[in-house]
C-alpha cells in the first residue's frame, strides 16, 4: 500500500545504560527521507559470480520540519540554554545518541509506524530569505547519522493492518521506544 503521509516525529535520549528516556514530539513534519548505506562485494570464480557479501553502513536521515524549537534544537543537538534563555554552539558540543520515531500514513487509512534506534544530529544548512511580493515559508531541514546499536538492531518497524500485529503495541509506539 503506497505511503501518503508523515506525521508524529519524536526523539528519545539513549541513555549510558542502553535504556530511553520517554520520547518527546520534536516538530511537525513536513518530509523525510532515511537512507541506509550499503556496502557490498561480489567474489569471482571459474568466470562467474559465486558469493555477495553485504554490510550495512550508515543510514543518513534528512527531516524537513516547520520548525525547531530552542529547546528541541538544545536537546538533539547536546546545546545548553543559559539563564538569558539564549543557545551559544560552542565548536565541542557533541550531539547525544537518540531514537528517532514517526508514522506515515498509507492510502488505505493505516498507518506504518518506525523507530530509528541509534544517531545523532549534525549541524544542518541554515537559510534565510526576506520576504517578497510572494510570501515563501523557509523551514528547516535537518540531518542526522544512524547506526545499528551493538545487537544489531538499527530500526523497527510495522504496519498498523498487519495480520496479527498486538495493537497494544501500536497504541503505546510513542510513549516508550519499541523493545522487543
Amino acid at each position: 500500500m503506497p505511503i501518503v503521509g508523515l506525521k508524529d516525529i519524536h526523539v528519545a535520549l539513549l541513555n549510558n545504560d542502553g535504556t530511553y528516556a520517554t520520547p518527546v514530539k520534536l516538530a511537525k513534519a513536513i518530509e523525510a527521507s532515511i537512507t541506509p548505506n550499503v556496502n557490498s562485494t561480489t567474489l569471482y570464480a571459474d568466470d562467474q559470480a559465486v558469493e555477495t557479501v553485504s554490510s550495512l553502513g550508515e543510514i543518513e536521515v534528512e527531516l524537513n520540519i516547520d520548525d525547531l524549537s530552542t529547546e528541541k534544537y538544545a536537546l538533539i543537538m547536546g546545546k545548553t540554554i543559559n539563564a538569558d534563555g539564549v543557545v551559544v554552539d560552542k565548536a565541542d558540543d557533541v550531539a547525544p545518541y537518540v531514537a528517532l520515531g514517526f508514522r506515515s500514513q498509507k492510502a488505505n487509512g493505516a498507518y506504518r509506524y518506525v523507530w530509528l534506534y541509534k544517531g545523532k544530529f549534525e549541524p544542518s544548512e541554515e537559510s534565510y530569505k526576506t520576504k517578497e511580493d510572494s510570501i515563501e515559508f523557509q523551514t528547516p531541514k535537518i540531518k542526522a547519522k544512524f547506526v545499528a546499536r551493538e545487537d544489531g538492531k538499527w530500526r523497527a518497524r510495522v504496519d498498523s493492518d498487519d495480520a496479527g500485529v498486538d495493537q497494544t503495541v501500536i497504541a503505546n509506539w510513542f510513549t516508550a521506544v519499541y523493545e522487543e
